[in-house]
């Protein structure tokens, strides 16, 4: 029968312990203390959480150099099983070996960035070690890496037991032990979930049963589908995961609706709307016009512009300047973000380009980047980072909403988060 390996990657060990009873009564078979929890919490963390549930204990070490005296540590603390970085010398995972056989406690080798996975694979089986773990890492992840097919290739390669993990959830966990994993290590798709009992239950179904759930959320999208990702999270999710970054200022959306598309810049003077409008002719269904006024005072844009974009299917305009009509655009239903409102538009004379850079406000807009209106603001994913920021925010969200159901438990966002532990040392 597959092993659930649940990953406890938190920062708080309060948390983890939380979020361990909850998967625990969910049917979890192992508890793995998560890196980050190590770096943060220390050996405590994997005392605590063995002492507390008494089930087979993973300590995610990520081991690259005295792998005997940090698998020491770990067996000491309550550690069953430690893992090791397969990319480390052999020296130090045949001591880890070794320490691990003087304490009881077994080594799971992590291929995670190996170049070459089976071959390392058949290497560390004959060094000794008790599993091996394909791992792809949360930030390759986000550009769309999975590790399905080099878990296929490993489990044909070795004889020892072959563990899983790398956003995997409950619509892809059947496929991961159909492929030949015996361990399957799953942390975002449970941890993350407000509902953790029932998230471990599902994903246990799976595995056990064979079968698919589909879902929206712990799973990573691709190229195709970053409108639909894009739709899910808000400016602020897209924020954070971009650090802070990408946010315009002082746009209000004129219109209704959620803003998401690909951009055809347009660059005018205040008052010239002979430019944006023709763009709407040259733009695609789905997209926004982007267009620089100049910050103007006078108008480029207004309800008939609106209407036009709204038969072609646009996805709505930016407009960094004016526009009028207000009442009438927020009647058509169709996203206008703009600096301001007037009355008065100018002449179409014709001044400008069409789907060239823009800077606004510092920041660069190419044709074919992508920018989100909410009513928070705006934000602008440049086109080759979109697939991992889009990524990004749904993670930011999905982390937000265990959050929330813990401040709903009770707490608040300091105590939650336990704000005064992590204040920049003075």
């Amino acid at each position: 029968m597959p092993i659930l390996q649940v990953a406890l990657d938190f920062t708080i060990l309060e948390r983890a312990i939380k979020a361990a009873q909850e998967a625990v009564k969910g049917g979890a078979d192992w508890l793995e203390v998560g890196t980050p929890l190590i770096k943060s919490e220390g050996m405590r963390a994997i005392r605590e959480i063995k002492t507390r549930f008494r089930k087979i204990t993973v300590a995610d070490l990520k081991t690259m150099d005295v792998g005997r005296v940090e698998v020491e540590m770990a067996a000491k603390s309550g550690a069953d099983i430690a893992s090791i970085l397969a990319l480390a010398d052999d020296a130090t995972i045949i001591d880890a070996i070794k320490a691990g056989r003087k304490y009881g406690c077994r080594i799971m080798a992590d291929l995670i960035n190996h170049p070459s996975p089976v071959t390392r694979a058949k290497q560390l089986e004959k060094m000794g070690v008790d599993y091996i773990s394909v791992h792809v890492g949360i930030d390759s992840q986000m550009r769309g890496k999975t590790p399905t097919d080099i878990v296929k290739e490993v489990a044909e390669a070795v004889n020892i037991p072959v563990a899983a993990a790398g956003g995997i959830n409950a619509e892809t966990a059947a496929d991961i032990v159909k492929a030949g994993a015996k361990i399957v290590i799953v942390g975002g798709a449970i941890i993350k979930a407000p509902d953790i009992s029932k998230a471990t239950k599902i994903i246990k179904e799976a595995i056990e049963k064979g079968v698919k759930y589909r879902t929206a959320l712990y799973k990573k999208y691709g190229e195709n589908e970053l409108r639909d990702a894009f739709r899910m999270v808000s400016t602020p999710n897209i924020s954070d995961a971009m650090h802070r970054k990408g946010a315009l200022h002082g746009f209000k959306n004129i219109g209704s609706g959620k803003l998401v598309g690909k951009v055809l810049t347009v660059k005018t003077m205040s008052g010239d709307w002979a430019k944006p409008v023709e763009a709407i002719d040259l733009a695609e269904e789905g997209d926004v016009l982007f267009i620089d006024a100049e910050d103007g005072e006078e108008a480029v844009w207004g309800e008939l512009a609106t209407w036009s974009c709204k038969m072609r299917k646009l996805a709505g305009v930016v407009v960094y300047g004016a526009v009028r009509d207000a009442d009438s655009i927020n009647e058509i239903g169709l996203p206008v973000f703009a600096r301001r409102v007037v009355p008065n538009a100018g002449e179409p004379k014709g001044f400008g380009e069409i789907g060239v850079e823009l800077d606004i406000q510092g920041i660069k807009i190419k044709p074919g980047d992508w920018v989100i209106g909410d009513e928070s603001g705006l934000v602008v994913v440049p086109r080759e980072d979109a697939m991992e920021i889009a990524n990004r925010a749904v993670d930011v969200m999905e982390r937000e909403n265990r959050i929330r159901e813990e401040i709903k438990r009770g707490g608040t966002l300091s105590s939650v988060m336990k704000l005064e532990d992590w204040e920049r040392v003075k």
